[in-house]
């Protein structure tokens, strides 16, 4: 099976739009505590929320070990999404590829390699996560079949149909649909498997909603409607064969985050438009056809 090398160092950025120009600096200089003292609990490095039942105990833990145990809690929960996303990756056997798109400091890259002794693409435009990420590759002892690079997902230059898998996990709300699912459609065998975990906004409720809209600002993000999903997949091929709501199940999440020391000012935000269902937290597995 052919694989690709690790990004040299100082390898050319990717060819990469004004907006993407500036989500890339913006990840370049992100030291937040949220993303790095989760990933200090284990070494996997995740760059998205949480879901399933809080262990509320943490609260009344004593003061010394409290804050300890709150982080602990918050990345066992981030783990638990990263597990459920690998989950539904569909049959992956050591010799296949998958391609982690918007791949953050690699940590579900290395999730689904330990699940599945398969090679594994790593790639973002962010200069600083592809070198932080690798660093972790080797650390793991990984690095022979993880790979980091520095490519744009919308235009990754990867072989056509080199990939059995490739997933999003909260990474698509900062790229163009069309663009980015005709590109996976491209990528993926037939028969091949695409997932993503996002939040989306509900179109039930109109125009995005201020909360919503918050959450853009604060992440320079673009957010896109439910219906866009659904639509653009099946104009690329890409046939959903499990759709999962996981809003309840991230809400507890948010609940313990609001109340930790890495608490950043947006919990408020997810928190109101979850309730109030101008927002909502979908995995969305498909099928190439």
């Amino acid at each position: 099976m052919t694989t690709t090398t690790a990004p040299r160092a100082g390898a050319a950025a990717p060819a990469i739009s004004h907006y993407q120009k500036s989500v890339a600096e913006y990840w370049n200089r992100e030291k937040n505590p949220v993303n790095l003292r989760l990933g200090d609990v284990d070494g996997f490095y995740h760059h998205h929320y949480g879901v399933g039942d809080v262990d509320w105990s943490v609260l009344d833990a004593p003061q010394k070990s409290r804050d300890e145990r709150i982080i602990a809690e918050l990345h066992r929960l981030e783990s638990a999404q990263a597990d459920l996303l690998a989950d539904h990756l569909g049959a992956v056997n050591p010799d296949d590829r998958l391609l982690d798109s918007g791949c953050g400091r690699g940590g579900g890259s290395l999730v689904a390699h330990k699940r599945f002794n398969c090679h594994v693409d790593g790639i973002s435009i962010s200069e600083t996560q592809v070198a932080f990420a690798t660093t972790q590759a080797k650390k793991h002892g990984v690095d022979d079949k993880v790979r980091f690079h520095l490519k744009n997902m919308l235009d990754t230059g990867f072989d056509t149909g080199s990939f059995r898998t490739i997933w999003n996990n909260e990474s698509t709300m900062y790229v163009d649909l069309p663009s980015l699912f005709a590109e996976y459609a491209r990528l993926l065998t037939r028969g091949g498997r695409y997932v993503t975990i996002t939040g989306c906004y509900n179109d039930t409720y109109g125009l995005p909603s201020r909360e919503v809209s918050t959450i853009n600002a604060h992440y320079i993000c673009d957010i896109h409607p439910r219906s866009a999903y659904f639509r653009e997949m099946a104009n690329n091929r890409l046939v959903p064969i499990s759709v999962v709501d996981l809003t309840a199940a991230t809400i507890p999440y948010w609940e313990l985050r609001a109340q930790s020391s890495l608490c950043t000012g947006i919990e408020d935000a997810f928190l109101t438009a979850y309730k109030n269902g101008s927002f909502q937290y979908l995995l969305i597995a498909a099928d190439r056809i």
